[in-house]
């Protein structure tokens, strides 16, 4: 069953990792350096905190709704781009210590949205290539956002490959 993921970036996770134990009732379904993610039952939610830097307040990192096999995966690709939004497909990508397919598509807000499935364990947090995946932003540091919008602005903005998880 699919369900809405929220990725916050926290800047303690142990004692984030506390509150939403409490809060929900459950315990982190996957533990790692600098990660925790906790699969809710109720509400249907997958919270993914991510170990921010320094002292920053909480931030939303990005959000994503999980789904249960790649070819969800292509059919909401395919749904995304025939309503004019324009996306960023990847698949066999691990990040978030997982190896996934998942394609990406950002909100008016520059809010970034992932539809994804997890097909198996990783052992890193960020990709490894030139992404900001799971990692401190680094559209922010470079100043910019990648890929660009491809020629008229879609209705909803453009897909920026921000977060992940």
């Amino acid at each position: 069953m699919p369900r809405v993921q929220l990725a916050l970036r926290v800047p303690d996770l142990e004692a984030s990792i506390g509150f939403y134990t409490r809060l929900f009732g459950v315990e982190p379904a996957k533990l790692r350096p600098g990660y925790a993610n906790f699969a809710i039952a109720e509400p249907p939610l997958k919270l993914v905190l991510i170990e921010g830097e320094g002292a920053e307040p909480t931030r939303l990192d990005h959000l994503g709704i999980e789904v249960e096999d790649s070819g969800q995966v292509s059919d909401a690709t395919q749904r995304l781009e025939e309503s004019g939004l324009v996306t960023l497909e990847e698949n066999d990508t691990s990040c978030c210590y997982a190896l996934q397919d998942k394609v990406w598509v950002t909100a008016p807000g520059d809010e970034p949205w992932e539809v994804y499935v997890v097909k198996g364990d990783a052992d890193t947090l960020a990709k490894v290539d030139d992404s900001a995946c799971c990692a401190p932003s680094r559209d922010a540091e470079r100043g910019d956002a990648q890929p660009q919008e491809i020629a008229d602005p879609a209705p909803a903005g453009a897909a920026t490959g921000r977060g992940c998880c």
